[in-house]
């Protein structure tokens, strides 16, 4: 399954026209294997395990070092993180997909409102730039997900517990490269099965068990990745009994058409896809817990902590707030209306008076 890859090459930037609908994301994967979910304009997912994106390898060498850019008109001084001589600027970096844009800004907004630190972001990176980054101090702060953590970063074994993954993260983030997890944001954008509102309604179906139940007469739509893994449909099949009526496979920008023109009656999505909100569909709670957990939060150089404890109390207002379709919704605000990161980021924080 993909999420995240942690081991793509390029990267994008704030600098260069990235096309809103873009993502590489590191993943999970039983067997550390990785799939990769992607955005470009009208297809919000190409392809998955180990596919590189078609925008990232066009700008490949184009844009890569490029990415920095300071998000307070004020701001002056190096490319480099607190405590390491900025003298009150942190750098806030964030990986190269919609989500992800918005989350750095969020951040980047709280900082400028509840401190006086200047703020530079380093953002739309890939997900091993972003993360290599952080690691060597170019970073100070971005937001990571708790599967890619595990699995990617720490090569540990997954776990279908969102708190067991959570607190094994935290744990040896602090340990192994002094790095703290604050709280988490409280949506999860991992695997969804996802269905038309008007066929979920009528056939009585809200959770995987209940699709399983007549998934003999179902058409499921899905890309060759998720219907071949032994961690995608083979273990669904085996955990929740299903036999579909016909496996449809196809490229994974075509998914969601299909669902929305009858040619499929139910597809693998990804939990925060801003299409659910836009057409209204249905996501289907995942009763077993087949799905691994991929909750975000931000995360925090030591170092930077140390220099500026305040930082902590501040990104933890995200705590809790933000669940998985009001995540839908800021990415559709993106991808679909155009509204720029910044402004959907601004609106969301100040409706909810944290800024």
């Amino acid at each position: 399954m993909t999420k995240r890859q942690h081991n793509l090459p390029g990267e994008l930037n704030n600098a260069a026209k990235s096309p809103s609908k873009s993502a590489i994301r590191a993943l999970h994967t039983t067997n550390a294997n990785a799939h990769v979910k992607r955005r470009v304009a009208g297809a919000r997912w190409f392809g998955r395990k180990g596919i590189i994106g078609i925008a990232s390898l066009a700008l490949i060498g184009v844009v890569a070092g490029c990415g920095t850019t300071s998000a307070n008109a004020s701001g002056s001084g190096s490319n480099t993180a607190a405590g390491k001589g900025s003298g009150g600027t942190i750098v806030i970096g964030g990986k190269n997909f919609t989500e992800q844009s918005i989350m750095a800004d969020m951040l980047t907004l709280l900082v400028q409102h509840d401190t006086n630190l200047k703020v530079k972001q380093d953002t739309w990176l890939d997900s091993n730039v972003t993360w290599t980054a952080m690691k060597d101090g170019d970073i100070d702060a971005y937001v990571e997900y708790t599967g890619t953590g595990l699995v990617n970063i720490l090569h540990d074994k997954t776990t279908t517990d969102p708190q067991l993954a959570y607190n094994e993260v935290k744990k040896q983030f602090q340990s192994k490269y002094h790095i703290t997890w604050l709280k988490p944001i409280g949506f999860n954008d991992t695997y969804a099965m996802v269905m038309r509102s008007s066929e979920a309604k009528r056939l009585g179906i809200t959770d995987i068990s209940q699709l399983a139940a007549q998934s003999g007469n179902l058409v499921l739509g899905s890309d060759t990745d998720f219907t071949s893994r032994a961690d995608s449909l083979p273990a669904m099949n085996k955990l929740y009994k299903t036999h579909f009526k016909r496996v449809s496979t196809m490229e994974i920008g075509l998914k969601y058409k299909a669902l929305l023109d009858k040619k499929v009656d139910v597809i693998d999505g990804f939990s925060t896809d801003p299409q659910i909100a836009e057409y209204h569909l249905t996501v289907l709670k995942d009763n077993k817990h087949l799905f691994p957990p991929y909750y975000a939060a931000p995360i925090i150089r030591d170092s930077t902590l140390k220099k500026y404890p305040e930082l902590k109390t501040v990104f933890n207002k995200l705590a809790g707030k933000i669940n998985d379709s009001e995540m839908q919704k800021l990415n559709y605000d993106v991808d679909v209306k155009h509204e720029t990161a910044m402004q959907v980021a601004t609106t969301w924080l100040t409706q909810h008076k944290l800024i």
